[in-house]
């Protein structure tokens, strides 16, 4: 298993869907990004301002992260992960 060293803050977690299809989104106000270790595994999606990862119950989580697309392509990259 690979993992990734960030550092992140919350923004926000999908809780899954309303009867209307209408996804449960709840906004987090974390002040400060935090260092982590994340599993490669947990990545869905990298955007300029998000990386989104799966997490407990069904849930996904949107991260901001501290570093520039650029930065985190490059450790990606490092990680043996391939960029195409």
């Amino acid at each position: 298993m690979k993992f990734i060293e960030l550092e992140v803050k919350t923004a926000f977690v999908v809780h899954g869907f309303d009867e209307n299809n209408k996804e449960i989104i709840e906004k987090v106000s974390d002040d400060v990004f935090i260092k982590k270790l994340i599993s490669i595994d947990r990545i869905q999606s990298i955007s300029e301002e998000y990386v989104l990862v799966t997490s407990a119950h069904t849930r996904v989580m949107y991260w901001e992260y501290n570093c520039s697309m650029d930065e985190l392509t490059a450790k990606l990259n490092s990680a043996g992960l391939q960029i195409v």
